[in-house]
């Protein structure tokens, strides 16, 4: 899917004209949309006036006004994305228009225009009077993580702009009916960066294509059912949520939140409390688990969430905002068990940075890994990797590079890395490196020339447990990264667990990821 953004760097009544022309010049490229992220109001006269241009009116969609986004900008933010991804998936071109200069947000237009360009992953095409101010837009929307392509240039003199430029002369604001873009500005040059927020979008919509059916055992717990309210209006997913009925339907009246479209299953009194005891039983006699024991198991609900999962009813489950780690992954462990070939269940955290979104692994689960557990981490860690949309780049940290430094925990690392290449012979794999090495570009080439991974890894692996959950917090919280997971690994069906202190967002991306797994298996 194509998407170029036209945006003024200042006040520009040309720019409807430009958005006029490369409507009808994109025509006959499939499925042609029409966004306008900031209105004017609700009867936005650009959305109004362009939708005409559109084989399919429908694909004409707005933002939030100008007015909201002065009061929310975050949370407009959002919306603003959200609207673009559900219009996106529909169309093979979308068309992004900036706003033109004419309210209160003025002084720092361009500078929301270009956020949220790099925000919707749109390529943008700037529309410039003067050179000198053009310049300086560049280098705002490329601060921001914005993509240019060029400058549509409405000046007299040859200027050299730095990037593809069209230069067109005005005898008034009022371009001619037969004005084209140039094509080079309408070619997107390379892959846009991913904010956090292109990112979540990207989960959201993955979710909702693959149709899931997730069981979220703590079902009486506030932030669970927000999140389910917020799921469920996105068609996300489809939701079993545990515990009492009328309580937790009677929570969610309270807090306004709409749930019917929720199954609510009590363990107790479910029928198939029985059917999953049989089972149970059955996976655990040599365990020494009677029928009996194994009524009383099956009634907790993590140990009911994962039966459906196991049984096929769900196709995921999560859980954890109040249950501790241990709780819910034992019951996984005992009767889901690990995927063929996969000796270790292990976890990642989505690192979303500014401008691009990196693979942390075990930051949660294994302590102390062997050389074949720390090779079985990297695997999973670039499968899971790959069913992100990240091509995996696997790093075998250390605090060494090459041959640079030696010891047990060095050697700990070239074994691993040994392995890693020997069973996934196509995987891009480097190891020992060093952080820097594994992610700056000129530290890479320095320090490990020719490596197909130094200085662009999107996988890093850590060699333990400390190294791995210590550098993971200090990103999140130094880099202010958006840090998604854990995700759990190497399970046959998915399960995942939440932290304790889980907010709503949190949730709701867990879910997404885990649906995008289950949808995966």
């Amino acid at each position: 899917m194509t998407a170029v953004y036209l945006a003024a760097v200042r006040r520009c009544p040309a720019l409807r004209d430009v958005a006029r022309a490369t409507l009808r010049q994109v025509a006959g490229s499939g499925r042609v949309g029409l966004f306008v992220p900031l209105l004017q109001s609700s009867d936005d006269a650009t959305l109004r006036v362009l939708r005409s241009l559109l084989g399919d009116p429908e694909l004409a969609v707005g933002g939030v006004t100008l007015d909201e986004f002065l009061r929310a900008d975050e949370a407009a933010l959002v919306r603003i994305v959200a609207a673009y991804v559900e219009l996106a998936a529909r169309c093979d071109t979308v068309i992004v228009v900036g706003s033109d200069y004419s309210s209160p947000l003025a002084p720092v237009e361009f500078g929301a225009n270009a956020t949220i360009a790099a925000n919707l992953g749109a390529a943008m095409v700037l529309v410039a009077d003067d050179a000198d101010v053009a310049r300086v837009a560049i280098k705002d929307a490329r601060r921001r993580h914005a993509l240019v392509s060029g400058v549509l240039y409405l000046g007299s003199g040859r200027e050299d702009l730095g990037v593809p430029t069209q230069r067109v002369e005005l005898a008034s604001s009022v371009l001619t009916r037969s004005f084209r873009l140039s094509s080079d500005l309408l070619e997107v040059p390379g892959e846009p960066p991913m904010t956090p927020l292109r990112f979540e979008g990207g989960l959201l919509r993955r979710a909702r294509a693959v149709g899931q059916h997730i069981v979220l055992p703590e079902g009486d717990e506030e932030r669970i059912l927000r999140a389910a309210h917020r799921l469920l209006a996105e068609k996300t997913c489809r939701l079993t949520l545990l515990g009492d009925a009328a309580a937790v339907k009677g929570r969610a009246k309270e807090l306004g939140l709409n749930l019917d479209a929720a199954e609510v299953v009590d363990p107790a009194t479910s029928p198939l409390r029985e059917r999953f005891a049989a089972r149970y039983a059955e996976l655990r006699a040599k365990k020494g688990v009677t029928l009996e024991q194994a009524r009383e198991r099956v009634a907790d609900v993590s140990y009911f969430g994962t039966m459906m999962v196991l049984e096929g009813i769900a196709d995921g489950m999560v859980s954890g905002a109040v249950n501790t780690t241990a709780h819910t992954i034992r019951p996984s462990l005992e009767v889901v068990k690990t995927r063929p070939g996969v000796s270790v269940v292990s976890s990642v955290f989505l690192m979303c940075l500014a401008d691009r979104v990196l693979v942390f692994g075990d930051c949660a689960v294994n302590p102390n890994p062997n050389a074949a557990q720390l090779a079985d981490i990297a695997i999973s860690s670039a499968e899971t990797a790959r069913a992100f949309g990240i091509e995996p780049r696997v790093a075998m940290l250390s605090y060494a590079t090459g041959d640079s430094g030696s010891g047990p925990d060095v050697d700990l690392v070239v074994a691993a890395t040994e392995e890693v290449r020997s069973r996934a012979p196509g995987l891009a794999v480097d190891g020992p490196l060093q952080y820097d090495a594994a992610v700056d570009p000129d530290v890479g080439t320095r320090k490990r020339p020719g490596s197909p991974v130094a200085g662009r890894a999107t996988v890093l692996i850590f060699p333990d447990l400390s190294a791995g959950n210590a550098a993971y917090k200090a990103v999140q919280r130094s880099a202010n990264a958006l840090a998604i997971g854990p995700v759990l690994q190497g399970l046959n069906k998915p399960v995942n667990d939440l932290s304790r202190g889980a907010l709503v967002e949190d949730i709701v991306n867990t879910v997404a990821i885990t649906a995008i797994q289950g949808g995966a298996a």
